[in-house]
């Protein structure tokens, strides 16, 4: 499955999602409650997604995988650029949106990740 796909299947699933467009039509920006937990966007020509990450995570990450880098355009040490590949593993790729988006939550205000919470156990 392509890696814009696969991201987007992957993080819509997720309660209280959102999809913006704020940097014109090639770029979706998914948030959670207002906060950005991933960016999906072209990068010379290739596909390619901004998640954020545990810094000694994301260092670990881009000690293993070649098609993850430091993120583009963001915070060097919070956040990775996965670049589609053919060896890009999807598993990978759908835990670190899941990490994202639950590094992003567990940063929200009590009653929110309280509203999250509750929506997980209603679906």
């Amino acid at each position: 499955m392509p890696l814009h796909e696969l991201a987007a299947k992957t993080a819509i699933k997720l309660p209280e999602v959102t999809i913006t467009q704020p940097f014109g039509e090639d770029y979706d920006v998914f948030k959670v409650v207002d906060k950005v937990f991933m960016l999906s966007f072209h990068l010379q020509g290739k596909a390619a997604i901004n998640l954020k990450v545990e810094p000694d995570h994301g260092v670990m990450l881009r000690d293993i995988y070649p098609y993850i880098r430091t993120g583009w355009h963001m915070n060097k040490q919070h956040w990775i650029t996965v670049y589609e590949d053919e060896t890009l593993d999807e598993a990978l790729i759908e835990d670190l949106v899941l990490n994202s988006y639950e590094l992003v939550v567990s940063k929200l205000k009590k009653v929110e990740r309280q509203r999250i919470s509750l929506l997980r156990t209603t679906k």
